[in-house]
């Protein structure tokens, strides 16, 4: 099964390495962005790797998880026009945008046809309020409330949601073929 991920930072970078510490072992991620450091209290990234483009640190970094991952990095920003030919092969696309706009254009593009898991509230430090909806073939996680133009962003709570979301994905029937060998 190929998954992708729409938005490598705080969640799908996140949803990134679990999904491959798990056994996923095909992945297309796409961003256009850079890593900040301000992205290395959440995000899967290093600090040797400010400035370079997210999706290339981010493949490297999984593939020293799993040196025969099979990984798909896209530098584009994602909008209505390129949202479906970008993960039309996909079987299951994760969002991980910060914008409420982009989480809806994702979402509606692909409607009932494609499993899409997404993330609403991962802001602020409590964890109490984290839950998981399902609208059609749609898996929304987080605490529904909290924004992170409204509350700072903590790793523990990123991450909780990202774990959840993971879990959601690994439900899924054909997600996993084997296990990393140990």
């Amino acid at each position: 099964m190929k998954i992708g991920i729409a938005g490598v930072g705080g969640i799908g970078s996140n949803v990134a390495v679990n999904l491959v510490r798990s056994g996923v072992d095909w992945l297309r991620i796409v961003d256009f962005d850079r890593v900040e450091i301000s992205n290395l209290n959440r995000q899967f990234y290093f600090f040797d790797q400010i400035g370079r483009l997210k999706v290339e640190a981010l493949g490297e970094n999984l593939q020293r998880i799993r040196p025969d991952l099979r990984i798909e990095a896209q530098v584009v920003r994602i909008n209505a026009a390129n949202c479906r030919a970008l993960f039309a092969d996909c079987d299951l696309i994760v969002e991980g945008f910060d914008r409420q706009a982009d989480k809806k254009m994702l979402v509606e593009a692909f409607g009932p046809e494609r499993i899409v898991v997404s993330a609403c509230g991962i802001a602020g430090s409590d964890l109490g309020g984290v839950r998981t909806r399902r609208l059609g073939a749609c898996h929304i996680v987080g605490d529904f409330a909290t924004d992170c133009a409204d509350a700072p962003l903590f790793a523990h709570k990123v991450s909780t949601v990202a774990n959840h979301m993971s879990a959601v994905i690994l439900s899924q029937p054909g997600v996993i073929h084997g296990t990393i060998a140990e």
